[in-house]
């Protein structure tokens, strides 16, 4: 059962029980008021698995990698804008001739090189899982559509007939704007941010990458037109949306993106 809707019924009680709790999730059986929530297969919780690992591994450098320039900082210390490639051997030049920082820069300078290592394995393990699965090969014909996006779309998706039409995928991922409206009043406001927020992370990022690099299609157009009429960052969450409703429509269709022509979303 859907919890924030099962929530949302339970509020109007007064009086909180586990016994009136149970009492109220058995009214909202009995009536059908309830939406069903699809359990995940497997291998789709594997893979989430996976991408969580990958996720951790990389908030965990870049965690170190801010504590170090902030310990620096203190001193006067500036790391600058620096590449991946050159930042131990920058933290290290910095820090030398005193060796107290050298003692407090070592350790975590290690430890990031550790977490790095895990993370390039990860990542590689990542680009072969999304190779070697058809769907996902599919869908990063797309441009802007990498491997983590694939394998965190399909994961999350898991089966493309839970959505009796490929426009229901927007709403589901919370990339539509909510709208609150009582008499006279019509409010609507940002999007609803329902559902799983790493595929909606992933779906922003993916836009982001469309709209600025790579080859020149019709949706990066058509983002274009969004962004001068209502800004970068409406157009960036429009194209979000419309992203995740194409990928339905390839991966229900088994069709490749087509770069020069936009297909009626009908479905």
């Amino acid at each position: 059962m859907e919890t924030r809707q099962v929530k949302g019924a339970l509020k109007a009680m007064p009086i909180k029980t586990d016994r009136r709790d149970a009492e109220g999730i058995a009214r909202l059986l009995h009536l059908g008021w309830f939406r069903p929530v699809h359990c995940k297969s497997v291998s789709a919780q594997e893979v989430r698995a996976v991408l969580g690992a990958r996720k951790a591994l990389q908030q965990g450098m870049i965690a170190l990698e801010m504590s170090l320039r902030g310990l620096l900082r203190n001193f006067g210390l500036k790391v600058g804008a620096i590449s991946r490639g050159r930042y131990e051997h920058r933290i290290r030049e910095l820090a030398e001739g005193n060796p107290m920082l050298e003692a407090a820069t070592g350790p975590m300078l290690r430890a990031r090189a550790s977490l790095r290592l895990e993370l390039a394995r990860l990542e590689r393990h990542v680009r072969q899982l999304a190779q070697e699965d058809p769907v996902c090969r599919r869908l990063m014909s797309m441009p802007g559509v990498g491997a983590v996006v694939a394998l965190t779309y399909r994961s999350a998706v898991d089966d493309p007939a839970r959505f009796t039409s490929s426009k229901k995928v927007g709403p589901w991922v919370g990339m539509t704007p909510s709208r609150n409206q009582s008499g006279e009043r019509d409010v609507s406001g940002g999007i609803t941010k329902a559902g799983d927020v790493n595929l909606r992370r992933a779906l922003c990022q993916a836009a982001t990458v469309m709209m600025h690099r790579g080859r020149s299609t019709w949706l990066r157009t058509w983002a274009a037109q969004v962004a001068r009429r209502r800004g970068a960052k409406r157009a960036m969450v429009a194209s979000a949306r419309r992203i995740s409703v194409i990928l339905h429509r390839m991966w229900v269709d088994d069709t490749d993106f087509r770069l020069d022509t936009a297909v009626a979303l009908t479905a």
